[in-house]
């Protein structure tokens, strides 16, 4: 799909994550779809936030279909549970054949085996410590640089 295209997206979760991801893509003019088992979730999303919320347990097949799954463009698993995030990529992928599944997911020993099943993953495990490390290989001391250490 070109990128000055609408899409459907369904994000399941309406934690920090599922907010944000639903906010700036419906601000951007594509269609969301939030599910979330509570809902007093949806309150978190911007007043300007303009697709729909479907509440109930994304790991029913019911409460996929009521969000439309088998339309989507896009599926993304943004509750801060890794394997409901994998079991709703996996029923995405195999069961309604969604072009691009992707998965939030906490544990870093997890990415391979999603990369495997054809699932695109976000770790911020590993995102920030790859920055943390990132940084202290840029660091220096002024010992390092030539400087005096003992000089303010």
């Amino acid at each position: 799909m070109r990128a000055d295209q609408s899409l459907f997206v369904i994000v399941v979760g309406c934690g920090r994550l599922g907010v944000y991801l639903a906010d700036h893509l419906s601000r951007q003019g594509h269609s969301v779809v939030v599910v979330d088992a509570n809902h007093t979730a949806f309150a978190n999303l911007s007043t300007e936030y303009s697709g729909f919320k479907v509440e109930g347990d994304a790991t029913e097949l019911a409460v996929l279909k009521q969000a439309k799954i088998n339309e989507a463009d896009v599926v993304v698993g943004a509750t801060h549970n890794d394997n409901v995030n994998l079991m709703i990529a996996q029923i995405a992928r195999k069961v309604f054949n969604v072009p691009k599944v992707m998965a939030r997911i906490l544990e870093p020993q997890r990415e391979e085996l999603c990369h495997t099943l054809g699932i695109v993953t976000i770790c911020p495990t590993t995102l920030a410590g790859d920055g943390i490390l990132a940084s202290i290989r840029g660091f220096s001391t002024p010992a390092q640089e030539g400087a005096d250490p003992c000089t303010p």
